[in-house]
Order: structure tokens, then C-alpha cells, then sequence
């Protein structure tokens, strides 16, 4: 939905016939700025124009039963039929699964943020773009609150992602007595092939072991690929399972989740934390 940056707003994402996913909706306005090489929470696509495609033939989201449906379904649409003849003069036939996901890709690609206040401080080092409340906050997000080690300032724009996986320990207390059974399931049906995307929309427990699905590795349970946080305030709820309900709570989580692999208390005041949120929402 443009008006809330490409997400939702669900917690997660709701797809054909009102059936209900198992992960949260990522913005896609931050893809191109943020120069994403792998998509979806676990990273299982390392090309747009074949994530772009996954959802068209998911069960829970758009539940075509194959791309020959969705080619029989667009093919049969005059409107797309000139479309496609005028976007591929010199294809036959015009319109194939191929034509489609690079006509996605390249919307999606076209989805740029507008220039944010962070962007005009950071572009032209101009402390007026930032609140006296956000330059604090600025601080702190490269400081004492070391968020800048996984949502990295450089670059222009800032990408606001390290592009690698993270645990937050967020869905895993769940699942956490039914691990062995959970991961030995994931091994077993990796080596018969069949559609990941399809299994994770639709089984919250395996959703919730993250980049496992993907490597097997153990080292992977639980973790997630990093978000960039353009926009951070507008793409409520958050999290990979959208179980995160405000901007407050999510900085609450970080700020303890960071304490814990620390081995010691991040310790931020009330002050802070608004310091701290200012500078969010400037991004």
C-alpha cells in the first residue's frame, strides 16, 4: 500500500480468501536505496526477479496453482496484451513468465523513498535538517546504543543495513521445547525439494527458525535478515513477525536484546530514548 511505504500495517500479511501468513510485511520502498542482494526475512532469494514471482503461486498470498494459471490468466487480458507488446516489441511470444517478473523487478526497483531529514543532515552536513532532539539521538544510534553496527550510515543514501542475519531472540521461546523435532522436519524435506516460501507461509513454527530454512545450519536458528530502517516510523508493526506493535516497543527490545549479547546492561535513559526515537523518525 503506497500511503503506508509498501507495507501493510498488518502484523502479518493477509493473502487470497483472507488466509493469514506467518511473517510481517517488509516495506518495499526501501529496496532500491538500501541496495537489498537477498529478499524475504530468511534471505531465500538472492535475485529480485524471482522473488518478485514467489507470491503469485503461494498458497496463503496470491494462490495460483502455477505460473501456467498465471500466464493463461494475463495472456487472456487484451490491456496486458498491448502492454507487453509495447514493454517487449521484440519478444514472442510477449508475454511470458519471464517479461512478468522483469516488468515487477522493475517496478519495484522504480519505489525510491523521498529525501528524508537524515538524508539532507548527511548530504550536506547541515545540523539544521536535525532537531536538537534527533542530533542527540544521532549519537546515541552511533554510540552507546551501537544500532549503527547493523544499520549502517554510510553510503548516499544510507543503506541503514548490514544486508547479513541476526537473532533477536523474537518467536524462538515458542518453539523452543519442539526444536529437535522442528529442525530434523526442515532437514527431511530440504533433500525432496518442493517450494520453501509455500511451507513457511504456512507453518508459523518453522517460520520462526529464520535463515535455518535455508542453510540448515544450526548457527542460523533464529536469525533474520536485517531491515533498513528508512522510514522506520511509518512501517509499523515490526519485527519478522510483525509481534512488535510500536516504535517505542521496538526500541525497548533492541535495548534489551543488545543488553543480553553484551553481558551487560545497555543502559538508557527515559531521555535517551526519545533522543533516540527523534532521530528514527528522521530517518
Amino acid at each position: 500500500m503506497p500511503e503506508k511505504d509498501y507495507t501493510d500495517g498488518r502484523q502479518v500479511a493477509v493473502g487470497v480468501e483472507g488466509r493469514t501468513g506467518t511473517r510481517n510485511t517488509p516495506s518495499l520502498m526501501t529496496l532500491a536505496d538500501a541496495q537489498e542482494t537477498a529478499f524475504f526475512w530468511d534471505g531465500r532469494r538472492s535475485a529480485l526477479d524471482q522473488a518478485v514471482m514467489d507470491p503469485l503461486t503461494n498458497p496463503v498470498e496470491m494462490g495460483l496453482h502455477d505460473q501456467a494459471q498465471l500466464l493463461e490468466r494475463v495472456q487472456g487480458d487484451p490491456a496486458y496484451a498491448q502492454a507487453f507488446k509495447q514493454a517487449f516489441p521484440d519478444a514472442k511470444p510477449a508475454i511470458s513468465s519471464e517479461h512478468m517478473a522483469a516488468a515487477l523487478a522493475a517496478y519495484v526497483r522504480s519505489l525510491r523513498s523521498p529525501e528524508s531529514a537524515y538524508d539532507r543532515y548527511a548530504a550536506r552536513h547541515d545540523k539544521t535538517q536535525l532537531s536538537p532532539r534527533a542530533l542527540l539521538g544521532l549519537a546515541i544510534f552511533q554510540g552507546k546504543g551501537h544500532c549503527a553496527e547493523c544499520h549502517r550510515l554510510e553510503g548516499t543514501p544510507a543503506m541503514l543495513t548490514d544486508h547479513a542475519y541476526h537473532r533477536t531472540g523474537v518467536g524462538l521461546d515458542a518453539i523452543t521445547a519442539n526444536l529437535p523435532a522442528l529442525t530434523e522436519d526442515v532437514i527431511k524435506r530440504s533433500l525432496q525439494g518442493g517450494a520453501l516460501g509455500n511451507r513457511v507461509a504456512t507453518h508459523a513454527d518453522e517460520a520462526q527458525l529464520g535463515r535455518f530454512n535455508i542453510t540448515q545450519d544450526p548457527a542460523d536458528i533464529g536469525l533474520f535478515r536485517t531491515p533498513s530502517l528508512r522510514d522506520v516510523s511509518h512501517t509499523a508493526p515490526y519485527m519478522h513477525d510483525g509481534s512488535v506493535a510500536t516504535l517505542d516497543d521496538a526500541i525497548d527490545r533492541e535495548v534489551y536484546y543488545r543488553s543480553l549479547q553484551a553481558g551487560h546492561p545497555l543502559q538508557l535513559t527515559v531521555e535517551e530514548r526519545e533522543d533516540l526515537k527523534s532521530f528514527l523518525q528522521a530517518l
